[in-house]
């Protein structure tokens, strides 16, 4: 080799920095791996406080919710508001799995079930997500302090208030929110907005 070539390589070794990243640290590693699962923990607690998921069983909340259906929870809203009449919630089935159910009747409201019609404190109740009326009767009743009233859609096919009587506020899990499965069935869940819909 030819002493200009050597005088060159030489040259461009020496204008070249070495640039070698140092290997992390075994204790910089171990932090960085438990933030990390830290931060996953997090996550997963503040979602699964949030939300939650629920799977359809039965007719009872036929034809706006059917059997297999999959839905979200959501377990926020009723701590910055309390459960509104037409809410579809979704709450502990004491023992068996959770139910699903609409809530009819509010905290201190009197209901009553006769001719196929549902009253509250002596007025009709307008009911237009149902397709069949209601077959039970139901005496007089009111609804004590933190209760409420829930019963099915599928009014001829749903154990609900009718049978166990109102639940506490404590029962409620969340209301439901969103149908996500199957795919097709891709919804929100009909809730009925009495307020919206007195509204003049």
């Amino acid at each position: 080799m030819s002493q200009e070539l050597l005088n060159l390589a030489s040259t461009s070794a020496e204008a070249l920095p070495l640039s070698v990243e140092p290997l992390r640290k075994p204790s910089t590693l171990l932090r960085s791996i438990i933030e990390t699962f830290i931060l996953t923990a997090i996550i997963f607690l503040v979602v699964n406080t949030a939300i939650g998921r629920f799977q359809i069983q039965g007719p009872s909340m036929q034809p706006n919710l059917h059997e297999g259906e999959r839905v979200i929870v959501d377990k926020v809203s009723y701590w910055l508001r309390p459960p509104q009449r037409g809410d579809i919630i979704v709450f502990d089935g004491h023992g068996t799995v959770d139910l699903i159910k609409r809530i009819i009747a509010l905290p201190g409201e009197t209901i009553e079930i006769h001719g196929g019609q549902v009253f509250i404190n002596g007025v009709v109740l307008d009911e237009p997500y149902l397709e069949q009326i209601t077959s039970t009767d139901l005496s007089a009743q009111q609804v004590a302090a933190d209760h409420y009233f829930v019963m099915g859609d599928n009014r001829g096919n749903s154990q609900d208030s009718r049978a166990f009587g109102p639940i506490t506020s404590k029962e409620i899990v969340g209301r439901a929110w969103i149908i996500y499965w199957p795919p097709t069935n891709w919804s929100i869940v009909p809730h009925y907005n009495y307020a919206a819909a007195q509204a003049p």
